[in-house]
This record gives structure tokens, sequence and C-alpha cells, in this order.
């Protein structure tokens, strides 16, 4: 019995931190540029997103849940006889929490995912504010996504990019509370096709 009412507590305070509004915010993810280009002997690639939270999402973060984003980027080849063939592979971690006591935004960033108190392979940063924070997502630039050698100059081939907020991180409760909730729902995905100015 005492078990049933610590779990309604934790559903209690996860919908109340979740809960929509007449007014709420609603959060915003738009890829407005996206571009690769060789640089030596491997193609990076730059994405921007326009980026903003919503008021349920914000709420979270003061209150202390941390929230995860994702990023993937994966070079396929065209293979008309089979699934398209994947030559390479990027994938950044990012963990934002607030730090109630020095009033301070940190963005965790990493090529690993980071669960728990997982974050030694990060590369941590502080900032004041959160927009401040939010603008190192928005901007990913000088990203290493394969190798020149690994492309093939007369195949056809794209860049399949992904980006996310990742409720898989939240505790579970959360996830259960967060999982209909338009706001929570972050997600861009688009193809950069090749040109052979990029690869040669």
């Amino acid at each position: 019995m005492a078990e049933f009412w610590r779990l309604g507590g934790w559903v209690l305070g996860a919908w109340l931190l979740v809960a929509p509004s007449a007014w709420a915010q609603t959060s915003v993810a738009e890829l407005t540029e996206l571009r690769a280009e060789r640089r030596e002997a491997a193609l990076y690639l730059t994405a921007q997103i326009k980026l903003e939270l919503g008021l349920a999402v914000e709420d979270a973060l003061v209150k202390g849940l941390a929230v995860h984003f994702v990023s993937e980027a994966e070079v396929m080849r065209d293979r008309w006889y089979w699934y398209d063939r994947k030559i390479g592979t990027a994938t950044r971690f990012y963990r934002l929490a607030f730090q109630p006591l020095t009033r301070r935004w940190r963005l965790n960033v990493s090529n690993e995912p980071m669960s728990g108190g997982g974050l030694a392979g990060s590369i941590s940063q502080s900032f004041e504010t959160l927009p401040e924070a939010l603008d190192v997502i928005r901007r990913q630039s000088g990203w290493k996504v394969a190798e020149m050698a690994d492309l093939d100059l007369e195949a056809r081939q794209y860049i399949a990019y992904r980006f996310r907020l990742d409720t898989s991180q939240l505790p579970r409760p959360f996830q259960i509370a967060a999982g209909n909730q338009a706001e929570w729902t972050l997600m861009v995905a688009r193809q950069l096709r090749l040109t052979p100015d990029m690869v040669r």
C-alpha cells in the first residue's frame, strides 16, 4: 500500500511538471540550415536549428529535471537492390540542467549516451541564462560524419539528419506524463543529398 502511494506521488509530481495550460508556449524545433563540406580527408556537417522550449519543459528544468537532446547523422549510399548502405554515422548527446544553488545552466555534450551519473566523458559548460545554453544546441558545426575514403564519387549518397528531445531519459513517471504532451514532442528530420562538389 505504501508503495502504491509512493508511486502515486511520483505520477502526480510528474503531471504537475508537464500539465498543459491554456496559455502554455509550444515547444518548437525547426531546421533552418543543413549543409556538408569537405575538409581535408573528412566530410563535415553543419546544422542550424530554431529551438524554443515550451513553458512546461522550462518549468520542469527549473524544478530540477535534466532534459536530454540527441542529434544523429547517417551518411547513406543508395542501393536499388537492397536497403541503402550506411557508410558513416555520428551522434551527439546533450544534457541540459539548471543548478539552483548557483542559478546557472549546465550543458553537457558528448559523443556517447549520458545516463545517471555517466558524465565523465562529456564536455561541460555553464551559462548565465537558458537562451545562452540553447544557442550551443542550436548551432551544430564542425561535426565529422564520414571519412572521404569511404565515399564513392560515382554513387548517389545522402545524409539523413535527425534531432529530438529524448524523453526516454526522463524518470519513468515523467515519461508517462509527458508522453502525450505536444510540448515534449520535439523532433526534426531531413535528408541532404550529397553533390559531386561536396565529395571531391
